[in-house]
């Protein structure tokens, strides 16, 4: 496009957090990457302004009674903003939705397959809605569609070595001799017969008969009673009638024999015997669900009716879409909220590909997150593809390989914080290599193997696992030193570490991506618990109740109740924010910041960055986990900003910083670069160095070619993505693993 057909989202005076009155011009119609170091203001511009200003303006074309529904996006501090286009944001949220939402389901897929099988499914069974889980139609009566219920753990209500007389009966209420055991011996059961000698008849008989009449002697005389099998008789009385609404004591009693496992009708399915009945090509809808992606496309495009040509088109390309960003190996039937934070991501542009929308600005957050080197080049695949369907596409993004298709960059920098929050550099990826900044820096720096390897001290055996797609797997991981666990998408490294090698080991330390609390309530201060020992402090000097110094207790200003603003309803426009007039935005009453530390207020310490209060304090314990934040990296926060505004990659620092001081033995960290500059990860290494050093064992699952390089261990998983991965295909040192015949994490280190 020539210069001058060429347009701008263009920016004035932007101010939003840390921004220091930034004017910046977007082209539209191309893809523009903002990068610089973590907390540098890159987010300040892409989604607290340009973001922001985009979804309130179309929220203003509601009704005001549709808006009422909406979030209230403020607006935000800046000058001016003009030629906006509609924004879609597809960002990290995991993907929520309960045990009804799937692949299937969010992507738009299954409803295309239910109508698949609703028109050449044979036998025929009806309409659509008899294919859905989630409709009463369609759903499994016993499970309500869930695929799972409660039952009774067979292993726990009987011993089948032992007979009734030896007390093979171990659910609650048949003692030997009780009531309810003469009940069992009175309707024939010989008492003396082991259980593991009954027959097939006997033993359903037992278990799992219904209620009925037999004629008894009571006292001399008949008597009626009624008896039903020992498991049919516990479902009724507490599965069926939700155990929760008894007695604690009894829910007690009863817990340890309850377990939930596939539902005993649809075997997991979730749908009706009629639909599971429907086949096409000798396949029903829950087993072709049950496929991976890349095995299911194969299995559409040998379906030949001519009357499903148009519908097997539409699903051949929507699975196609998922292929080609690298889910292949995910299956239809796969609850949404099982995905990580990546994957979500990639299922969320999926569904946009799909969409005939144009003219919108795409914004993505790091959308490199859990990618395999191996597969950024279709992360960039789809990118060029928004951008020519004639949409602006905004990306902030830390992964070099994806910076390096940018059509504009926009470096934001110089460091973080307030020392951040202005253009360092704008223009091309090769002016971005010449440029004097830290992204431009790091860029051209090669990529250099560890050769001096630590040893290990001794080994943690992983034996036969088989979780997931893990195909027997053993393994031995090396203590003493730091070991990366490497490999593609969905090649099991998760299933291994995160499920396997924890379940064994769950005293390990484990720094994940699970989020924070992030309430406006809680900031680094209480999120460490440094601010328990300041309070303390205050309290002991100035002989007073430790509640005033919190602004969620005692202390809080009445006006803004410890928040330090106020929220103004304007009726017919959006509620404004203002700093709370009593306090000044202090969150204190003025009599609490009478009392002094060392001169200081209580709202002084919270004003102040971790670096001045490293200076300020002589507390052992506060300096040590101020000396833990300054480690990773968090200078330039300051104690009471609220955990709200942090963003991704500083919150699992300040994650990591506060488990730096546990004595832990094992380490495990999940992706810890996500968020994190080029220039930051050395701080990372050096923290995990000093971990290793100090006698634990750290154990890393990445993909960043920097922390695999400089790894003691490399445990490479694969060859590929679900049912064709699961294997260890390397173990060894980082000089070993580019000579590894399989590996294709050995390829990508080889070639740099």
């Amino acid at each position: 496009m020539s210069e001058t057909n060429q347009e701008y989202i263009v920016i004035s005076g932007a101010r939003e957090n840390n921004l220091k009155n930034v004017d910046l011009r977007i082209p539209k119609r191309q893809i523009s990457i903002f990068t610089g170091v973590s907390g540098s203001g890159k987010s300040s511009i892409v989604f607290d302004t340009i973001a922001a200003e985009s979804t309130r303006l179309l929220n203003e074309n509601f009704s005001m009674f549709v808006r009422t529904f909406l979030p209230r996006v403020p607006q935000p501090d800046t000058d001016a903003i003009e030629n906006l286009s509609m924004a879609v944001i597809v960002d990290q949220k995991r993907l929520g939705g309960g045990s009804h939402s799937t692949m299937g389901t969010i992507t738009d897929i299954s409803p295309i397959l239910r109508l698949l099988f609703s028109r050449v499914g044979q036998p025929r069974v009806g309409p659509v809605n008899l294919f859905s889980f989630n409709d009463p139609q369609g759903m499994c009566p016993e499970c309500n569609g869930l695929g799972r219920r409660l039952g009774v753990d067979l292993d726990k209500a009987v011993d089948l070595s032992k007979s009734l007389s030896e007390g093979a009966l171990l659910l609650p209420g048949y003692t030997v001799d009780g009531w309810d055991w003469n009940m069992i011996v009175q309707s024939g059961f010989d008492p003396a017969k082991k259980l593991s000698d009954y027959s097939e008849a006997e033993l359903d008989e037992l278990l799992y008969a219904k209620a009925k009449k037999i004629e008894t002697q009571f006292a001399g005389k008949p008597v009626n009673i009624t008896v039903e099998g020992i498991i049919e008789k516990f479902t009724n009385k507490y599965i069926k009638q939700d155990v929760k609404t008894k007695s604690e004591r009894t829910q007690q009693t009863v817990a340890p024999f309850i377990s939930e496992g596939p539902c005993t009708s649809c075997r997991g399915a979730r749908l009706s015997q009629a639909a599971l009945g429907c086949r096409i090509n000798g396949l029903n809808i829950a087993e072709m669900s049950a496929m991976e992606v890349g095995q299911l496309i194969r299995a559409v495009r040998e379906i030949a009716d001519p009357v499903a040509a148009p519908i097997v088109k539409s699903l051949a390309e929507r699975l196609q879409h998922l292929v080609d960003i690298g889910l292949d190996y995910l299956t239809l039937d796969r609850e949404t909220d099982t995905l990580s934070g990546g994957e979500s991501q990639r299922v969320k542009m999926v569904k946009h590909l799909s969409g005939s929308l144009v003219d919108v600005t795409y914004i993505f957050d790091e959308p490199s997150v859990g990618l395999h080197p191996r597969d950024v080049h279709r992360l960039n695949d789809l990118l060029r593809k928004l951008r020519d369907k004639g949409n602006t596409v905004i990306v902030v993004e830390h992964d070099p390989d994806v910076i390096k298709v940018a059509d504009h960059i926009v470096d934001v920098g110089p460091h973080a914080g307030s020392r951040g929050g202005n253009i360092v550099y704008e223009g091309s990826f090769q002016g971005l290599l010449e440029a004097d900044t830290l992204t431009g820096t790091h860029m051209k720096r090669p990529l250099r193997l560890k050769q001096d390897c630590r040893r290990p001290a001794g080994k943690l055996s992983v034996k036969d696992a088989r979780l997931h797609n893990l195909r027997n797997v053993s393994v031995d991981i090396p203590t003493g030193v730091l070991t990366v666990v490497t490999g593609v998408a969905g090649s099991g490294k998760s299933t291994l570490i995160n499920d396997v090698f924890l379940g064994q080991h769950p005293d390990a330390i484990v720094i994940d991506q699970s989020a924070i609390g992030v309430s406006t309530r809680s900031n680094p201060a209480t999120y460490t618990g440094i601010m328990d020992d300041v309070r303390k402090a205050f309290a002991s000097a100035n002989k007073v109740n430790q509640g005033l110094f919190s602004f969620n207790s005692k202390g809080a200003c009445e006006n803004c109740q410890g928040l330090g603003v106020v929220y103004t309803d304007l009726a017919f426009l959006d509620s404004v924010k203002l700093p709370c007039e009593a306090c000044g935005g202090r969150r204190f009453k003025e009599e609490v910041l009478a009392y002094k530390l060392n001169g200081k207020s209580i709202a002084d310490v919270l004003e102040m960055t971790v670096e001045q209060a490293r200076e300020f304090f002589q507390l052992k314990e506060v300096v040590r986990k101020l000396q833990a934040m300054s480690d990773v990296g968090l200078n330039y926060i300051t104690l009471g900003q609220p955990l709200s505004t942090l963003s991704g990659g500083e919150c699992q620092r300040i994650k990591l910083a506060s488990e730096l001081h546990k004595k832990g033995s094992i380490y495990v960290m999940d992706e810890p670069t996500t968020g994190l500059h080029m220039s930051d990860i050395g701080l990372l290494q050096a923290i995990m160095d000093r971990l290793v050093d100090a006698g634990n064992t750290v154990i890393v699952i990445e993909h960043n070619l920097d922390v695999i390089s400089q790894a003691d261990w490399i445990i490479d998983m694969g060859p590929d993505g679900g049912s064709r991965g699961g294997q260890v295909v390397f173990e060894g040192p980082p000089s070993e693993i580019v000579r590894a015949e399989h590996s294709i994490t050995g390829r990508y280190l080889s070639a740099e």
